[in-house]
């Protein structure tokens, strides 16, 4: 049976970079990848976790 996935996205604030991700991380959540904001200046998180984690 495959493995089904649900999906975050969450602002990363530069200067709380780890404890935000240390925190979504102690919930289950991985990081799939970091891109540049919408606005440019900033930076946003995808993650993932299995289903019903």
């Amino acid at each position: 049976m495959a493995t089904t996935w649900e999906y975050a996205t969450i602002p990363l604030l530069i200067h709380n970079t780890k404890a935000i991700l240390d925190q979504w991380g102690a919930d289950g959540w991985e990081l799939v990848q970091v891109v540049p904001g919408p606005d440019g200046t900033g930076l946003v998180a995808y993650l993932k976790r299995p289903s019903g984690a």
